[in-house]
């Protein structure tokens, strides 16, 4: 079969390019070897969000009395908890089923295998093989958990994120390798649900790509909430010859043995890029990633990547704005590069955190001279009133144009707030335009007008 475009895995970079480039008239195709909607819709983003909630509920039952509710005690079913986010998962799957239809993209669910520039072996889930051709590929396979040479994931004892989803039982006990997103988020929804976590991380703080402050104020709240925060430490082996596991730890203190029921392996991840043809064709990769030029050509004609596989945050919404660039150049619209230093980060624990742009300690490197407002949400009124008035915003500018370099959130809704910030940045609006921006009262989202006004000596509310 010959198409105009076909696209290799199906994640939140594969499909939006494959309904864009449907949308510009290509005749196209999709190959997945899984389920629609890939990691992010099955076993990522969508899923642990809804695991998230449950966690967020049973939070709330747990504090009802802080808002003059009564209720009994509060117990969980785990089981139900993991069926609704597969729920959850399976609702979305199902939505790209549709959206393949309603843009008449062919999808065949297999294995795809680079042959030459334009052709593509497919081998189906009952082995079969054929070849499809294109005159252009996009290669997007996405990323799997990391596992470490001497901590091998055995999915029983030493997992990784996907089987963190989907335990039969609540562990007394986990220990969480790395505090980034992954690593945060299911630090505070097994914690919540009422584990006994230990998050270790080898650097000084937890959240290392966040502003340090940002950084600091989450290791507060999680110990706040009970949780056995270990910075500045390493996990050197684990012991899973017994009914669980012995985690020896080195830190600054010395060694220490931590023992658990499962240790999480949440120490980042790995391209997909095996079996996939790229050294057959010659496609040029390094470190693990796939080289592209800034609109996702490869070295040979024809073939592109996005996504987790090449060079850059590995975001589900970076791999979706990839896709639809890199399309959209090969259709002719001349699109705009993407500015990859205007790329929300978000991680969904309790509190929430958001951030964009450089961080104090960057913007400080860089050379910039800088105003910096803070604003806490225990002035907020609305944060008081929710009951949720940990965290602050903060804001970076350059002193000189007034350039807002950077936003750092922590409390509750911030990645809801934190496009407003995206877009200031974007439209390269001043520190003193953001100031005179009314934001509507009360809500989360003053705290972005108060910080702005902090950094200029204008705040009224602190």
């Amino acid at each position: 079969m010959s198409y105009d475009m076909i696209v290799l895995g199906s994640g939140p970079g594969g499909y939006v390019a494959a309904i864009r480039a449907a949308q510009l008239g290509m005749k196209t195709a999709i190959i997945e070897r899984e389920s629609l909607g890939g990691i992010c819709l099955n076993w990522g983003c969508i899923p642990t969000k809804a695991l998230l909630k449950s966690a967020q509920v049973f939070e709330y039952l747990n504090h009802a009395s802080d808002y003059g509710i009564v209720v009994g005690s509060a117990k969980h079913d785990f089981k139900a908890v993991v069926s609704r986010s597969r729920g959850v998962a399976d609702k979305m799957s199902k939505g790209i089923t549709y959206l393949m239809k309603k843009n008449k993209i062919d999808v065949h669910m297999g294995t795809g295998k680079l042959l030459a520039p334009g052709k593509i072996e497919l081998t189906d889930d009952k082995g079969a093989k054929s070849t499809l051709e294109a005159k252009n590929i996009i290669v997007s396979t996405g990323a799997r958990s990391r596992s470490l040479d001497h901590i091998q994931q055995e999915g029983k004892k030493i997992i990784g994120y996907r089987e963190a989803m989907t335990l039969p039982s609540l562990p007394k006990k986990m220990v969480i390798m790395g505090s980034g997103a992954i690593g945060s988020e299911f630090a505070y929804f097994y914690q919540t649900m009422g584990t006994e976590v230990t998050l270790i991380e080898y650097l000084p703080n937890i959240v290392p790509v966040e502003d340090e402050e940002v950084s600091k104020q989450l290791g507060r709240s999680f110990k706040k909430m009970g949780m056995n925060v270990m910075v500045g430490s390493s996990v050197e082996k684990v012991d899973t010859s017994g009914k669980g596991c012995k985690v020896t730890v080195t830190t600054k203190k010395g060694e220490e043995v931590i023992e658990c029921d499962v240790v999480l392996s949440a120490v980042g991840i790995v391209a997909n890029l095996e079996n996939i043809g790229l050294e057959d064709l010659g496609v040029a990769t390094d470190k693990g990633k796939i080289l592209v030029d800034e609109y996702y050509a490869t070295n040979i004609p024809g073939i592109y990547a996005i996504g987790d596989c090449v060079p850059g945050p590995a975001l589900a919404h970076v791999a979706s704005a990839e896709g639809i660039t890199c399309v959209e150049k090969i259709a002719g619209l001349n699109p705009e590069a993407i500015d990859y230093g205007n790329i929300p980060g978000c991680t969904y624990c309790s509190p929430e955190v958001a951030s964009v742009g450089m961080t104090e300690a960057a913007a400080k490197e860089a050379g910039y001279e800088l105003k910096v407002g803070k604003f806490p949400f225990s002035a907020s009124g609305k944060a008081s009133a929710a009951g949720h008035n940990e965290g602050f915003v903060k804001l970076i500018f350059d002193a000189k144009y007034g350039e807002l370099l950077g936003g750092h959130m922590i409390g509750s809704n911030v990645t809801e707030m934190i496009a407003e910030i995206v877009s200031i940045r974007k439209l390269e609006t001043t520190g003193h335009e953001i100031i005179k921006t009314i934001h509507p009262h009360p809500t989360m989202s003053e705290a972005i007008m108060e910080a702005a006004a902090a950094a200029y000596d204008e705040v009224i509310h602190i």
